[in-house]
């Protein structure tokens, strides 16, 4: 199996004006991205609408299949690339935090809906999600879907793992100062579950929110493989290797060694 490279965008920052403009700035990522020769663009936590909207967004939402995924589809099949992007998704009368994944033909391959919801404006706005481990494959690998809060719990990540997810993609609105969690937790998060976890943050101010930047790709092997700047908008390359994941795995055996029987006080 060959490696899969990922591109991560760390931007733009603040509130857009509109999500034609996310969509523009998604389509010169996109284009960007696939020059580089990736396959797969990872945005971050409501790429779409901003993060910063308070009660405007219930207005900003869209159903999973609303005409920004529709746009979404149609930027993903003109590069050739995977994209998975962060929105408000409006079911009934009820928000998620979600993060939906279009494959490189623009096909929809998952819609993953935030479990753990933080702070006063998530839990003011939005439903928690129900499902811990939302799945898919692209080119041989398994992906898997959290959105930032959900990765600083052992638990959900190490679900994934148990579940067979190789690559953790993670749209982030991380904001400081909690930079503990790009530096220290993502690239242990990927070490103690055996898989890569992709982060990608926002950055800046936005209302009344500074985000930290700092996304990055981390490793099974701990080591951080690309990492963005803290303020400012950029786009990242790194890439997946599936054989790095089998050796790791091989070597490093917490998956083999657990003694679940032990654990159930967890529950």
């Amino acid at each position: 199996m060959t490696s899969l490279r990922i591109a991560l965008f760390q931007g733009p920052s603040g509130v857009p004006a509109s999500t034609d403009e996310t969509l523009s700035a998604l389509e010169t990522a996109a284009r960007r991205a696939a020059a580089g020769g990736a396959r797969l663009l990872l945005t971050n936590e409501l790429y779409l609408t901003g993060y910063a909207l308070g009660e405007e967004v219930r207005d900003r939402a869209e159903a999973a299949d609303g005409p920004s995924a529709r746009a979404v589809a149609r930027i993903a099949a003109e590069h050739g690339l995977a994209i998975c992007y962060g929105y408000p998704e409006r079911a009934g009368e009820r928000l998620f935090n979600s993060s939906a994944l279009i494959g490189p033909s623009g096909e929809p391959l998952a819609c993953y809906r935030k479990t753990h919801l933080f702070g006063a404006y998530e839990t003011a706005h939005f439903t928690p999600g129900e499902a811990a481990v939302v799945q898919a494959e692209l080119d041989g690998l398994r992906l898997g879907l959290l959105t930032c809060y959900d990765v600083e719990f052992p638990e959900p990540v190490r679900a994934h793992a148990l579940a067979g997810t190789e690559v953790l993609l993670v749209p982030t609105a991380l904001m400081r100062p909690y930079e503990i969690v790009p530096h220290t937790i993502v690239p242990a998060r990927a070490w103690e579950s055996q898989l890569y976890i992709a982060y990608a943050n926002r950055c800046g101010p936005e209302g009344d929110f500074t985000f930290a930047g700092l996304s990055c790709l981390a490793a099974p092997d701990g080591t951080v493989r690309a990492r963005a700047s803290a303020d400012r908008s950029d786009l990242i390359l790194g890439d997946i290797d599936p054989q790095l994941l089998r050796a790791s795995r091989a070597e490093n055996t917490y998956l083999t060694d657990r003694r679940p029987e032990l654990y159930t006080s967890l529950l």
